[in-house]
Formats: C-alpha cells, sequence, structure tokens
C-alpha cells in the first residue's frame, strides 16, 4: 500500500517538473507571481463586472414583471 503511494507521488513530481510554470526559477520573492496575481486581478474584475451587469437587468426584470403583473 504504501510503495503505491510513494510510487504515486513520484509521478505526479515527474509530470509537475514538465508543467510549463507562468514564472521563471530565477526570480524570487512577490515578482515570482506577478504574471499570477495580475491574471487573477483581472478574473475577479470580470467577475465583478458580469455579476454587476447580471444583477442590475435582473433588477430591472423583477421590477417590470412585478409592476406589469400588479392586481
Amino acid at each position: 500500500m504504501f510503495s503505491k503511494i510513494t510510487k504515486y507521488i513520484q509521478e505526479v513530481q515527474i509530470e509537475l517538473t514538465k508543467a510549463q510554470w507562468p514564472w521563471s526559477n530565477e526570480e524570487h520573492g512577490i515578482k515570482r507571481f506577478k504574471e499570477l496575481w495580475s491574471s487573477s486581478l483581472v478574473v475577479i474584475i470580470a467577475m465583478l463586472l458580469v455579476g454587476g451587469y447580471i444583477s442590475f437587468f435582473d433588477f430591472i426584470t423583477i421590477n417590470v414583471i412585478g409592476f406589469l403583473t400588479k392586481p
């Protein structure tokens, strides 16, 4: 059982060395993750904009339908 776990971990390490990471091994500290931070910031801003857009039109639609179906 432990040999299978060890083999699995070794295979994962081998595959991770084959992966192409978005930073250089020569960079250290926060500079190393600059692209990661900027990409994450773009995704967060896009999520907020799309969420606001959907919320706005949902609010408008609810009020229009509520107005039209008012007894």
